[in-house]
């Protein structure tokens, strides 16, 4: 069955780059749509991506990673949608091998790097610890969660748009919305490339939204896997408060009544949280 792809590349101020990337997607696929977002760029990303064969599709203002995927997958005319950074990381000459995984019958497949693809060892630190985490909670191992090297099924990709951060976690929401409705996700290890230009990431700002993805990994995926034992702490904790005070003092405390109250409550919103949860993920037809 012939299916046509589309490959989008999210580009802000990568003109040291874009064009050599653009020029290397077409020689690979030919007959591939290239759709480069050029995210506010103040410099020539938008003319080099036209001259090297991209349709680019201009923002006025930078409004992020996350929402140039978005705009470009709202765009993009293939039924499979390759995903890809601009700034010379990513091989296109690896594209098939991803493509020709997705043939073994999933939904997305995304470029998996070793620790010699991390930008450095913090950062390899904390994909690893994500990753591990994110397998915890979704009882499914995953490879590399903030990789943005992937290829999905266009239909299956758009159904979560609603749902993709403007900002740099995309990936690993995407990847995790894939796993909660059910969709398989393969990986393919890859070798990623220097960087070219300066990087948008920056390490204090974007340090602390990282650690927020630990969050939107629990919501997203199974609230109560992070209430519960929350709610267990607390439940303990005042439970013994409360055996120390009535040994001591002989009677109950007001923080032993905070601290269970606590622990009900958190149980509580878990629960309502898991069934938005159900909700969010739940698909028609």
């Amino acid at each position: 069955m012939q299916r046509s792809v589309s490959v989008v590349i999210p580009a802000r101020n990568e003109a040291a780059s874009i064009g050599r990337v653009v020029s290397g997607v077409r020689s690979v696929l030919p007959d591939a749509e290239v759709v480069v977002v050029d995210d506010g760029s103040t410099d020539d990303t938008a003319a080099l991506a036209t001259a090297a064969g991209a349709r680019v599709e201009r923002r006025p203002t930078g409004l992020g990673n996350g929402a140039a995927i978005k705009a470009g997958a709202r765009v993009a005319g293939g039924d499979l949608v390759v995903f890809m950074d601009a700034d010379g990381q990513h091989d296109p000459a690896q594209i098939p091998r991803l493509l020709t995984e997705l043939d073994r019958g999933y939904d997305m497949v995304v470029g998996a790097r070793d620790r010699r693809g991390q930008a450095n060892a913090g950062r390899a630190l904390a994909n690893g610890f994500y990753n591990r985490f994110a397998s915890w909670m979704t009882g499914y191992r995953i490879e590399d969660l903030t990789s943005g090297f992937r290829v999905a099924r266009a239909a299956k990709f758009r159904e979560f748009l609603s749902l993709l951060p403007n900002g740099f976690s995309y990936p690993s929401t995407s990847t995790i919305a894939f796993i909660r409705s059910g969709y398989p996700v393969g990986y393919v290890p890859i070798e990623v490339a220097r960087r070219e230009g300066r990087s948008h990431i920056r390490p204090i700002r974007d340090g602390f939204r990282f650690l927020l993805i630990i969050f939107r990994i629990a919501s997203l995926y199974s609230p109560l896997k992070l209430f519960v034992p929350v709610a267990g702490l607390f439940t303990l904790l005042g439970l013994g408060n409360y055996a120390y005070t009535y040994v001591t003092d002989g009677r109950f405390t007001n923080m032993s009544a905070l601290l269970l109250s606590a622990g009900v409550l958190t149980f509580m919103i878990g629960l309502v949280s898991e069934q938005i949860t159900q909700l969010t993920y739940r698909r028609d037809g």
